[in-house]
């Protein structure tokens, strides 16, 4: 059927009144569903006393196959020799390495660092968490990450870090470096300088890479960690917010007290985020 220039502009302008008044609702894009999934770590530094076959054991024992590991013990050797018979135990062992730290830039030299790069890209790891990056010594640092293509994840140490007490004291540093260049959001550290976690997420974005799970009693006693549950952190209001900003990476449990005999609380610790994970109809 042939259609004349007149009826053609007339449905083009129907179309057009139509369109004006449909609700604005129904014109926007679906809403981004959020992740459906926050995936639970550890922090090998957890049991920083014990041996890499214990470590493996316990990680059994307490269904963990995910690790941030360190440079403690033989968790993860800086000698290549070694490190590659660490990496052969836990592939056997079924344990997957998705982030290493916290490292330490002591000379921040170009030698130093790329030797720290070589050390995860060794090992396959996608995330460097770094515990004191100075921020004269990022624009260097910056170079090797793009060379490298493995992210910064600078980790924040309190009140008595000088250079990244908080997130956002990182963020204010890197907000226009690349953006493999981004944080890990220790909570307990975060917490005591007065900066609100769950704000600090939303704040960090698609910067945040890592993150460590703790909980304290005291927001201003460094000394008041407890199992994660037994304490006053926001543990549903931050998972809740890591779910909002999509969060692809891992909460890393990071029990630094009773290093002697950590099973009791790290146990507790897991029971409780599943718990709560479960209650918010998440898997772990």
């Amino acid at each position: 059927m042939t259609l004349s220039r007149r009826t053609l502009l007339r449905t083009a302008a129907l179309a057009a009144a139509a369109t004006s008044l449909a609700p604005a609702a129904s014109l926007a894009q679906p809403a981004a569903q959020p992740e459906e999934k926050i995936r639970l770590g550890l922090c090998s530094y957890t049991f920083r006393n014990f041996s890499r076959a214990q470590l493996i054991g316990f990680m059994h024992d307490l269904r963990v196959s995910d690790l941030n590991a360190k440079d403690a013990k033989d968790h993860l050797p800086m000698e290549p020799a070694a490190e590659a018979q660490a990496l052969s135990d836990y592939a056997a062992a079924g344990i997957r390495l998705h982030a290493a730290g916290a490292i330490y830039f002591q000379k921040a030299t170009d030698d130093d660092i790329r030797a720290q790069f070589e050390y995860l890209k060794r090992a396959n790891i996608p995330v460097m968490v770094a515990g004191d990056p100075t921020p004269e010594s990022l624009p260097r640092i910056e170079q090797f990450v793009k060379q490298y293509n493995i992210r910064l994840a600078i980790h924040n140490h309190g009140p008595e870090d000088k250079l990244w007490p908080s997130p956002l004291d990182i963020l204010k540093d890197i907000r226009h470096m690349d953006p493999r260049i981004g944080c890990c959001i220790d909570v307990g550290h975060t917490v005591r300088t007065g900066t609100d976690v769950v704000e600090a997420i939303h704040a960090v974005g698609p910067r945040l890479f890592d993150m460590h799970m703790k909980d304290l009693t005291d927001f201003h006693d460094k000394a008041s960690q407890v199992a994660v549950g037994d304490g006053k952190m926001p543990v549903p209001q931050i998972f809740q917010a890591l779910q909002e900003i999509r969060y692809p990476g891992f909460v890393d449990l990071e029990y630094e007290v009773h290093p002697d005999d950590p099973m009791p609380g790290v146990t507790k610790s897991y029971a409780y985020m599943r718990g709560v994970l479960a209650g918010m109809g998440l898997t772990a």
